[in-house]
């Protein structure tokens, strides 16, 4: 393939991520966050709280076209090392096809263990998730936070986006450490980066 064609290729696909993007929004506006997806800056840098070494499997939330899918493999995780689980049938559609041997799972993020099920007991390296926290009431922000963490080596990190100035779980509310990451610029629209995370036992 020539590098015009290529280059084509890329366009074309980013513009149909986009436009699926744009129509979950519009099918379910509470459950997608943004009008457009992640950037792949954001997504590199969510992917960035991974260890690949840690030889623990991966929890992704909310991978809507794949964006931060594919920034978590590109960090070095195995398709088969990553569970995803993504509430759109559509979006679960589009992501078995681009994204083969990733475990996608369709699902509601704030019920783990029904979503889960036999694997409910898994402990993950680490957990990214994209699910629009904003569009839900605060205790179920924090009850969710809880649920991941639960899954979690202590010391090990949840990372969240949200669109909102502040972190979308307040601190002082639960068992949990909020630290800022990152504010991210180069995103539509700027997004803030927060980790949650319990302290590592001494």
């Amino acid at each position: 393939m020539t590098f015009g064609g290529a280059l084509r290729r890329s366009f074309s696909q980013k513009f149909d991520e986009e436009l699926r993007f744009f129509r979950g929004w519009i099918d379910k506006p509470r459950a997608v966050g943004s009008i457009v997806p992640t950037s792949s800056y954001t997504a590199k840098r969510m992917a960035s709280v991974i260890d690949p070494a840690s030889g623990l499997p991966v929890l992704e939330l909310g991978p809507g076209t794949g964006v931060i899918t594919r920034a978590i493999l590109a960090r070095g995780v195995k398709p088969e090392n990553l569970y995803s689980i993504e509430y759109s049938a559509d979006f679960v559609e589009h992501l078995r096809e681009n994204y083969p041997g990733v475990n996608f799972i369709q699902g509601d993020a704030f019920d783990l263990d029904t979503t889960l099920g036999a694997l409910k007991d898994t402990v993950f390296d680490s957990v990214v998730s994209g699910v629009p926290l904003l569009n839900f009431p605060v205790d179920r922000r924090v009850a969710y936070i809880g649920a991941l963490l639960d899954r979690l080596p202590a010391g090990r990190p949840i990372v969240q986006l949200t669109y909102g100035p502040m972190s979308p779980v307040p601190a002082g509310r639960g068992d949990y450490i909020v630290e800022h990451f990152d504010f991210m610029v180069r995103n539509i629209p700027p997004t803030q980066l927060w980790i949650y995370r319990r302290p590592a036992r001494s």
